[in-house]
């Protein structure tokens, strides 16, 4: 009867379909982001779509890129590749970025710490591509890596030929998939300590002191904004990708192409106010809730803790009642040891009139070995001695 119940549920969860609050601001004649090229609302936990526009279409993202390039520095951070007080020695071809810049020259020494903040505040090109250079060895390496991980995310509408932004033929992205390079950035929770400055020094205590400023104003002037990333040149015109967070909720708004700053900020304000006025957020699961204990053969542990790999949440709208909602586990079938802590072991649903409405990865709890050859042999024997009973 369990087996004949895992197989139920399992089923369920595969023919789930996972259907986004898509055309929502739509549907009641709300009408967002006229003024722009592109545009799309998404809530960061659950990933729901809110409001979308021309979301798919391929269009010249300026410096949002530089929201691809932060998410590897911050996976290097992660990965021990890089530390935040280890100084990095600025190249001839960094120096010689143009636009946006902090005025690096060849020889000169910064910490990760402030070429980050460089990055995230002021936009600065020559500190994008000082770190890209560390992390990959050159830019056209880290290049590679940022194409490498937008396909790993799944992202359709997106080829970068550079790690700044700066204009050049074939490098695009969509609304779409800067949501949710943006959405994977966010994991990273230092992040919006950078993005989230509105101003700061660096070369403080020289004669080349220089105030950082940040170039997304909403910082200051919307409550809850901390990010992320703003862009401009000729072609792609005025873009923002935004983060907000009020309660538990928090947003992420993208906008393409606005005329001006004045109506970039103004068109991501009012979909900010959408979000939050009209939509909240209720938790299931928190972020490492035990769900289940899974099977690992061969395992020094018979059995050992599956958790959320991230918050179990539904969106709804204000004042509509969550009812009928049920949680739908699928477990990996035949997990061997070893395992670590974080490996993947299977997936969480919560689904409603056979619509997933959220999910999670299931992650390890907890590292497990193999079992020796003596904790085996008992095994079998203990087995062997309960077939013969």
């Amino acid at each position: 009867m369990k087996k004949l119940i895992s197989v139920c549920l399992s089923s369920i969860f595969f023919l789930a379909v996972f259907r986004p609050l898509t055309g929502a601001a739509e549907e009641q004649g709300l009408k967002l982001a006229e003024q722009s090229r592109a545009a799309l609302l998404m809530e960061r936990d659950t990933g729901t779509i809110l409001f979308e526009k021309n979301s798919h279409e391929a269009l010249p993202p300026a410096s949002m890129t530089k929201v691809m390039s932060l998410l590897l520095i911050m996976e290097a951070l992660d990965e021990g590749k890089l530390k935040l007080n280890e100084k990095v020695r600025t190249s001839e071809y960094a120096a010689s970025m143009g636009g946006s810049q902090i005025f690096l020259e060849a020889g000169e020494e910064m910490t990760v710490d402030e070429l980050i903040r460089a990055i995230a505040v002021a936009s600065a090109n020559d500190a994008t591509v000082a770190l890209a250079e560390r992390i990959a060895g050159s830019e056209e390496n880290f290049v590679r890596m940022m194409n490498e991980k937008a396909k790993e995310l799944g992202l359709k509408n997106t080829r970068f030929q550079n790690s700044t932004g700066l204009p050049a033929e074939n490098h695009y992205a969509s609304a779409y998939d800067m949501a949710v390079m943006a959405k994977e950035l966010l994991k990273h929770e230092n992040i919006t300590k950078y993005t989230g400055i509105y101003e700061s020094y660096l070369r403080e205590n020289t004669d080349k002191k220089f105030w950082l400023v940040n170039t997304n104003r909403l910082i200051r002037f919307y409550p809850g904004v901390d990010g992320l990333k703003t862009g401009y040149t000729s072609e792609a015109k005025y873009c923002l990708t935004a983060t907000a967070k009020k309660g538990n909720m928090r947003v992420i708004a993208v906008i393409f192409g606005a005329p001006t700053t004045k109506e970039r900020n103004k068109q991501i304000a009012q979909m900010l106010d959408y979000a939050f006025y009209q939509y909240e957020k209720k938790t299931f699961l928190a972020k490492n809730a035990p769900v289940d204990q899974v099977t690992v053969e061969r395992g020094e542990r018979r059995k050992i803790p599956a958790v959320t790999a991230g918050e179990l949440s539904v969106l709804h709208k204000k004042g509509e009642k969550l009812e009928g909602v049920s949680r739908v586990v699928k477990i990996k079938e035949r997990l061997k040891a070893p395992i670590k802590k974080g490996d993947p072991v299977g997936e969480v649903a919560l689904v409603k009139d056979g619509r997933v409405l959220s999910k999670s990865p299931l992650i390890a709890g907890e590292n497990t070995g193999k079992a020796s050859f003596w904790t085996t042999f008992q095994r079998m024997m203990g087995q062997f001695t309960k077939l013969q009973n």
